[in-house]
């Protein structure tokens, strides 16, 4: 195979696209430095296409590698013939070079290996030759007879035919062809059924007690909900299909031009190849295939429910109060300043069974005088909305304007208790490090979340039920690209957040932080090459990622590469501008002045020509000027911010037609889930996001939108609400 002409045609990008992107993962580059600096070569690829890209390029090459394996296991068997080797060269999927390889592949002793033994394999051929369609059973029975071994436990003609049989059987079990063709008939006419292992035990599965769905319909949420009831043992699970049709296509495809003896022989073999062999096989080769589908699915809502919710616009410049709510234990209270820093911290009982409600009221109202706090951020976790209840009624006391947000505290717990927080609030008890984390989510959302393995932000589905390495890989993937497409302060971000940087990772991250801590601020993106173990690989891959807002270079705190720095200067010479004067510009008279410049009547004809004077390709001139007339702009500053709220609503206050406003907390594949001031979540069903058809959630909501919803479904007893977006 071709892998570059695969990935050229299947990728939809033309030859030499795919030539200079295989050529730049190959040198090291990483995805974001390609995506964003290197778009000459690429022409533009995006981020998302780019990492599509590179996963593909590792199956494909897996694939060559795993050929190139089979080919030299089967040739050193001696059983290598050319049809073979086209057949196994030309696959592109792994399952067809499995399927090609299984005839030849080592197996422990079966019921074929052992008549093969005892010397039946002539037989076998016998009974399957063609050239023997004229001879009757009289003579079948007496070929059948010279196969008889006491020694060999073959006792009789019809013994030897049994082994005979078996191994036949195997070999219609093996057959590449015959299990493709058997595996695509599944797929397209095969249904999944589920039942209940005891019908008189209830458990969160007994929607599946009595469960029938073709497969090529059925949804990956409902794929690894019966997965799951299985493995607890509360389903039994298994693929139906029309095993008549299915015995007639093998008899087709194994039986040819035969006597009515070895028909008969044969018939025998296929009934039993497929029921004790096959069709089993094939059975768990399509369960797999669907749990790696739906885990795939599941995996890519993940990443894009997290995608959002990293992206969420900061509230900057906002002093916080922030509360982790419980009961027994109290509630724990932390202030912090504009910038994160922890100014005060406390505890409140509020929540039964304390109850203290004017003494909770009367600490609150002191912190918010004492510190002119300008929001309140309330964790989502145990008693959070009878704390909402007591914030709501508090507020109504307050001279100062002072509004509430729920925050999503998923994974809170995990952070800190772990070693990352015990090493940054080291004289801190792990509830009061919670308290910080969720004001800090609201402060910056990105370099809070950072901090949590990915898995514990609590915006899949079954994701203890995904194989762990795709999830973090492509959690990391989302992560990185993030992080990337925001950038970073250098002088002020964590190491958590810094590993993330293009070309940095772990080990290093701790090294640009040792060296800012051991000798101060980085006055400069140049001063990176002065940290340990960071060369010039590394430098180039993170500098256009790193800000430095005040240092002795203007372009550090752009997203300006170093390596474009000559060419942006320049562009400033060419218009005669400064930085500065560029930064009052707006995005008509910047343009206006480089047509004037270049002597051309449209902007594009002047980037072509700009282009050529500055040395820098149109694309990376195109981002040089934006970042012109926004330094250093943030992209999350065009995402919704949080719902802020000053009245507080309990599931008793909903009526069915109340419509409101409220924040997507999660999106899966049947629907969102949407906060909307209450204690519980309600369900907005994939039928209710739009007036039209929707197929997928995602193309509707996005994990922190913002949305109005209308109730239209309250289920007091079961604590479930149901919610539409479609209009009235």
């Amino acid at each position: 195979m071709n892998i570059t002409e695969h990935l050229s045609k299947e990728m939809g990008l033309t030859a030499q696209q795919t030539e200079a992107i295989l050529r730049l993962i190959d040198e090291g580059n990483t995805i974001p430095f390609i995506a964003r600096y290197r778009k000459e070569m690429t022409g533009g690829t995006d981020d998302e296409t780019l990492r599509a890209f590179d996963e593909r390029l590792k199956y494909l090459r897996g694939l060559e590698a795993r050929k190139e394996e089979v080919l030299a296991a089967i040739e050193s068997q001696g059983a290598l013939t050319e049809e073979l080797k086209g057949a196994i060269l030309e696959a592109e999927v792994l399952q067809r070079v499995e399927d090609l390889y299984r005839p030849y592949k080592q197996k422990r002793r079966t019921r074929a290996t052992m008549a093969k033994e005892k010397g039946l394999e002539p037989l076998a051929d016998w009974l399957a030759d063609e050239s023997n369609r004229r001879t009757d059973e009289a003579a079948m029975l007496e070929f059948a007879a010279t196969f008889i071994d006491a020694e060999k436990e073959v006792v009789d003609s019809e013994m030897a035919l049994a082994g005979a049989r078996d191994i036949l059987a195997e070999r219609l079990s093996d057959d590449p062809d015959l299990r493709q063709v058997i595996r695509a008939f599944y797929q397209k006419q095969g249904k999944l059924s589920s039942k209940a292992a005891d019908p008189e035990k209830t458990s969160v599965y007994e929607t599946y007690y009595a469960f029938e769905e073709a497969l090529r319909t059925l949804p990956s949420h409902r794929i690894l909900a019966i997965d799951r009831g299985e493995k607890e043992e509360y389903l039994k699970v298994s693929l139906l299909i029309d095993e008549d049709h299915v015995n007639r296509m093998a008899e087709k495809h194994f039986i040819r031009n035969l006597s009515a003896a070895q028909r008969a022989q044969l018939s025998l073999a296929v009934e039993d190849g497929l029921k004790r062999l096959l069709l089993p096989s094939v059975e768990r080769e399509i369960r797999s295939e669907l749990t790696e589908k739906a885990q795939e699915d599941a995996i890519r809502v993940f990443a894009m429910n997290t995608k959002p919710l990293l992206m969420q616009a900061p509230v900057k410049g906002k002093t916080v109060l922030a509360i982790d709510p419980a009961y027994r234990t109290g509630c724990k209270v932390a202030v912090l300043d504009e910038t994160g820093r922890l100014l005060d911290k406390t505890t409140i009982y509020p929540t039964k069974p304390h109850n203290d409600i004017e003494g909770s009221k009367k600490v609150l109202k002191s912190l918010i005088q004492k510190h002119g706090v300008d929001l309140i951020s309330i964790g989502n976790g145990t008693g959070s909305r009878e704390t909402e209840q007591f914030v709501g009624e508090m507020l109504k006391e307050v001279d100062r304007l002072v509004h509430y947000t729920i925050v999503s505290e998923a994974g809170a717990s995990v952070y800190s208790a772990s070693k990352l927080a015990s090493e940054e609030y080291p004289d801190l008890d792990v509830t009061t490090r919670g308290a910080i984390s969720i004001g800090r989510r609201l402060q910056d959302p990105m370099a809070e979340l950072v901090k949590i393995d990915p898995k514990s932000i609590g915006v899949g589905q079954y994701q203890h039920d995904l194989n762990p390495a795709k999830l973090d890989d492509s959690l990391k993937g989302v992560v990185e690209s993030c992080v990337n497409a925001v950038g970073v302060d250098l002088n002020v971000a964590t190491p958590s957040l810094l590993q993330y940087v293009s070309g940095i990772g772990s080990t290093l991250a701790k090294s640009i932080v040792a060296h800012r801590e051991e000798n101060g601020k980085f006055e400069n993106r140049k001063a990176l090459l002065k940290v340990k173990r960071l060369g010039p690989k590394a430098y180039e891959q993170c500098a256009g990622f790193l800000r430095i807002a005040d240092g002795t270079e203007p372009l550090d705190a752009t997203s300006v590469h170093p390596e474009s720095y000559g060419a942006c200067r320049a562009l400033l010479k060419t218009l005669e501008l400064s930085l500065e004067e560029t930064r009052k510009m707006d995005r008509t008279h910047l343009f206006a002045r480089m047509q004037e410049a270049a002597g051309k009547k449209s902007p594009e004809e002047a980037f072509k020509a700009l282009s050529e004077i500055t040395g820098a390709g149109v694309l990376t001139l195109k981002d040089i000027v934006e970042e012109l007339l926004k330094p250093g702009r943030d992209p999350r500053e065009d995402m919704p911010g949080p719902v802020f709220r000053s009245d507080v609503l309990s599931m008793e206050d909903l009526e069915v037609g109340m419509v409101m406003m409220g924040t997507v907390r999660n999106v899966v594949n049947f629907g969102a889930f949407v906060d909307i001031g209450v204690k519980t979540d309600g369900l907005v069903h994939v039928s209710q996001l739009a007036d039209k058809f929707i197929k997928d959630p995602m193309d509707v909501v996005r994990v922190g939108d913002p949305v109005e919803v209308r109730v239209i479904g309250i289920d007091r007893e079961r604590g479930k609400i149901s919610l539409s977006m479609k209009k009235a």
